[in-house]
């Protein structure tokens, strides 16, 4: 286990509650240096998500990014949950403060130093791929062999070939530069059933059917205050769903775990892009401040905005 204190926790919530756009320096020595732990342990990794965006579009890191992404396969490279524990401590040993959540789809193993985080998810295999928040299906082969690039002054690995990857992850115009508000591009593309197994859809559809009270709820309040009767409710590889009379929107939640979600009603949308949703518990949605487009670079979307009842 990973020790943790008040302190290391703070800091790592102000990174998604608070995010602040990297300074390209220091994560570039953040990221060498995660690079050289992982190297001496053995570890084989590459860059996921925006860092790998911002590597294969750009060769830089993207500039209103907030955090790195690296990732692996757990049962690939010899990569076991065990060590994926005992990695999390050698980090700890060199200043960084770990925070490891697992759930069915991937170890997330949260790395903190310097102020900046670096994301390492472990993916678990299912039905023979692996799933990347916040519900992006992945195959396999795009693992087996990473590909080699060059990034601050560096080699580092990238799924093979990065064009697939980043655009199952990020859509067909994933090489044009969308800025933030791109996750609402990313959540809208996942199924409804994605982040579900066989034995979670049947367990989803006795919920939602027979044992209402089985499932977990959302009350949708608008900017005056008031209970919103028709929202529309998605919550990413899950299901989407409309609040009732009462402003209540119900969703089965299969397991504790990080999901985005997207809240709908007249002249209204937010994309809550990380939000910890355990199984049979009841929230509130307050919409966020109305913010500029220099704002919202700044600050990215809302993440842990919801409020358990």
């Amino acid at each position: 286990m990973v020790e943790s204190n008040e302190a290391d926790e703070a800091a790592y919530d102000k990174t998604i509650v608070s995010p602040t756009p990297l300074d390209p320096i220091i994560a570039a020595e953040t990221l060498r240096e995660v690079k050289r732990i992982f190297d001496d342990q053995g570890i084989v990794f590459w860059l996921g998500s925006g860092t790998c965006l911002g590597c294969i579009r750009e060769n830089r890191f993207i500039p209103w990014d907030d955090e790195m992404d690296t990732a692996s396969v757990i049962g690939m490279h010899d990569l076991d949950e065990k060590t994926v524990y005992r990695i999390a401590n050698v980090f700890k040993e060199h200043g960084f403060y770990p925070r490891i959540r697992n759930n069915t789809r991937y170890m997330h193993v949260g790395l903190i130093k310097n102020g900046i985080r670096t994301d390492w998810t472990c993916h678990h295999i299912i039905d023979g791929g692996a799933v990347e928040f916040p519900g992006v299906k992945l195959p396999l082969h795009i693992f087996t062999q990473p590909m080699e690039v060059e990034f601050i002054g560096q080699k580092f690995l990238v799924p093979n070939p990065p064009e697939e990857y980043l655009e199952l992850k990020y859509g067909p115009e994933w090489r044009t530069p969308k800025g933030p508000g791109f996750e609402s591009d990313v959540v809208m593309q996942i199924g409804l059933s994605d982040n579900l197994s066989r034995w979670d859809k049947f367990q989803r559809a006795l919920s939602m059917g027979m044992f209402p009270r089985a499932t977990s709820g959302v009350k949708i309040f608008d900017r005056d205050g008031q209970l919103v009767s028709g929202a529309e409710v998605t919550v990413a590889g899950l299901g989407r769903s409309k609040t009732d009379k009462y402003g209540v929107a119900r969703f089965y939640v299969p397991n504790e775990a990080t999901y985005a979600m997207v809240i709908r009603y007249e002249g209204h949308q937010e994309v809550l892009y990380e939000e910890w949703l355990t199984p049979n518990t009841n929230y509130t949605y307050r919409p966020g401040p109305i913010v500029t487009p220099e704002q919202h670079y700044k600050a990215g979307v809302r993440a842990m905005a919801l409020s358990r009842e």
